[in-house]
């Protein structure tokens, strides 16, 4: 039997100077406390080991001087690699003052980087990137004087443009779970996310390196369930049974067992936000939501529109996601953020982003630092503050469609909201829309490209993408365009016909959100296909209630079948479908007569298993094969 726990101050030991040390933690979830204390208790008392590159993704830190801020002495780094720096201040000054070689990398692609590294492969090719300050005809992703080598390369493969990202060993990683056996087998039952543990260590066993696990607890050989265990312990090489103290699921230091998926809290219960500046914006940015949507929302001011959407009972008809591998649920926020409470599924991160850079996201609504008239976005570097690109540039070059959200101005703005109107009382010092950002980490040239569907919202305005630049597009309530937006601008947007904001974003009682997101016209719920000589009925979330609901439902569907002049395929939505006792039979006998007279064939699906019961059996009953499946998929296939 292999006996791998051993001591912090045992494990640490095997650092070289001159290794690349590769470090997980997503923020401040679920970093490896007890083995960055013992690194830098040994580089303190003997200067060991030193020149380190220092590998990591999200930024495990806490904004102040946890997680691998305890890394950031002089001499004991010589790179560092990142994704995300808001985190990690300290090693941020060092990359700032160039005291480092330092490259700020999409979250993503260094996602991406492990599995490739373990692959053996010579380098990641991928999209993110291109138009912003990782692509090297910019700046190639670096940081500070001190760096000069070039890391990112364009290329072409497939007729396409792609920026080429080069691998590189590593030597050594630090990981964490819950629960260890003396094989080093590693389950997570207790951690927020999985992260990217296994292809870490499958990249360093890989490039002949060394997987050391921090965990809270060492169970007996063989007594771990083999589906639970997330690192297998032919992957790691030591184990370390961490203090308590040094095993926080979160470096703010409380347990939460609906991050975890132990229990599973009422989010009723949550208080609603009061309507300020951050409300009006998160409420806007809420009207952008769909049934069905597959939705990122950012760390900061995208946050509200979690809360709203939960104020407005509408989180059931869309599922919420993070970039650390977090499905469903409510995101969390602040220090806590890459965590969920009530998740669906939690999966690794560069799962995640397989998910999301090949435009799996519906809709992504992120923070709005800095813009430019070609409405492209800062948001990773502001003079002595590096913040860095986290999964920022992956989600908002793939999302079908982007809100960015924001205050109009920033440093001491003071609104009021007040009988439907919102007031300036004190306008910010600093601009956001400027001649010339910092930093490109969105660019708006490469969006308008790709038909990307653009949006910027503010608390006092709404602009789009448009194909000339940035375009008005919406003014709330009680603002004056040239007084209250031209006038703190440093360019003139395009203003041709900008419409008022609605007018329920800026009152106290319930937007009635539920309503509107599935208050979709029978007209536009019905659309013909003429190449697939088939009509899609999307009944998602509709209510049929009374005899004029069934004639308004027929008549709608009839007048269509009338326009196209033959029989067609019909495939019919009824997930969220709700119809009255009452009208059953009424509504049964309306689809036999549109079948007999316009339907060559008619497939159904919902994931309701009591409505693919009641409407099949009320259909049955008519003499109509029901063909009520579960997806649309199986739908599609009949």
């Amino acid at each position: 039997m292999r006996k791998k726990v051993v001591s912090a101050t045992e494990a640490i030991a095997i650092l070289r100077d001159g290794d690349t040390l590769c470090c997980s933690g997503f923020g401040s979830n679920g970093v490896p406390v007890e083995l960055i204390l013992a690194l830098e208790k040994r580089f303190l008392e003997t200067g060991s080991p030193k020149n380190l590159t220092l590998l990591f993704g999200g930024g495990p830190g806490d904004g102040g001087t946890g997680g691998v801020n305890h890394l950031a002495h002089e001499g004991m780094l010589k790179r560092v690699i990142g994704g995300h720096y808001g985190l990690v201040p300290q090693i941020g000054k060092l990359a700032l003052e160039s005291k480092v070689e330092a490259y700020n990398l999409p979250l993503g692609v260094i996602s991406h980087l492990y599995r490739d590294i373990a692959c053996g492969l010579p380098g990641t090719a991928s999209k993110v990137g291109l138009g912003t300050f990782v692509d090297p005809r910019l700046e190639g992703g670096k940081i500070g004087s001190k760096t000069t080598e070039d890391v990112v390369q364009v290329i072409q493969l497939g007729g396409k443009e792609l920026l080429y990202y080069k691998t590189f060993p590593i030597s050594v990683a630090f990981i964490r779970g819950t629960t260890a056996d003396p094989e080093g087998n590693i389950t997570m039952e207790r951690e927020t996310l999985t992260q990217d543990a296994l292809a870490i260590a499958t990249a360093t066993k890989n490039s002949g390196g060394f997987v050391i696990a921090q965990v809270e607890r060492i169970a007996e050989r063989g007594s771990l369930n083999p589906r639970r265990v997330k690192v297998p312990g032919i992957l790691v090489d030591c184990v370390v049974l961490a203090q308590t103290e040094n095993h926080p699921q979160n470096l703010n230091g409380n347990y939460n067992a609906a991050f975890s998926a132990e229990v599973r809290v009422p989010l009723d219960a949550m208080q609603p936000m009061a309507l300020d500046e951050r409300k009006v914006i998160a409420r806007r940015a809420a009207f952008e939501l769909l049934p069905n949507a597959v939705v990122n929302l950012g760390i900061g001011m995208p946050e509200g529109v979690a809360a709203v959407a939960n104020e407005e009972k509408i989180l059931k008809y869309m599922t919420l996601t993070a970039e650390p591998g977090v499905i469903g649920g409510m995101p969390a926020s602040g220090v806590n953020f890459g965590a969920a409470t009530n998740p669906d599924a939690v999966i690794d991160m560069n799962q995640q982003f397989d998910f999301y850079d090949g435009g799996g996201l519906d809709l992504a609504c992120l923070g709005l630092a800095e813009c430019d008239q070609a409405g492209s976005i800062n948001v990773s570097r502001f003079g002595p503050k590096l913040a860095g690109a986290g999964g920022f540039i992956n989600i908002t070059q793939n999302s079908r469609t982007v809100v960015f959200v924001g205050t109009f101005t920033a440093g001491g703005l003071k609104v009021s909201v007040e009988n439907g109107r919102l007031n300036i009382l004190k306008e910010g010092r600093a601009r956001k829309f400027v001649k010339k950002i910092e930093q490109v980490t969105f660019s708006g040239p490469y969006a308008s490209s790709v038909g990307q569907n653009v949006l910027y919202v503010t608390e006092r305005c709404v602009f789009k993408l448009a194909a000339e630049g940035l375009e008005l597009i919406e003014v709330a309530p009680g603002i004056d365009i040239e007084r209250d937006i031209l006038a703190h601008m440093d360019f003139k947007p395009i203003v041709r016909n900008p419409q008022p904001m609605d007018s329920r974003i800026f009152m106290p009682e319930s937007m009635q959100l539920n309503d509107t997101l599935l208050s979709i016209s029978l007209v536009d719920r019905m659309q013909y296909d003429a190449a697939q000589e088939t009509a899609y009925y999307n009944f998602q979330g509709l209510n049929v209630r009374t005899q004029k609901d069934v004639d308004d439902v027929g008549h709608a569907a009839e007048e269509l079948c009338r326009s196209i002049g033959k029989k067609i395929k019909v495939v019919v939505n009824y997930d969220n479908f709700q119809i009255d006792e009452a009208v059953v039979d009424q509504y049964s006998a309306m689809v036999k007569r549109l079948n007999d007279s316009y339907y060559t064939d008619v497939s159904r699906y919902t994931t309701s298993a009591f409505m693919r019961l009641k409407l099949g059996q009320a259909l049955e009953d008519r003499g109509l094969a029901a063909h009520i499946y579960e997806t649309p998929q199986e739908a599609l296939k009949k």
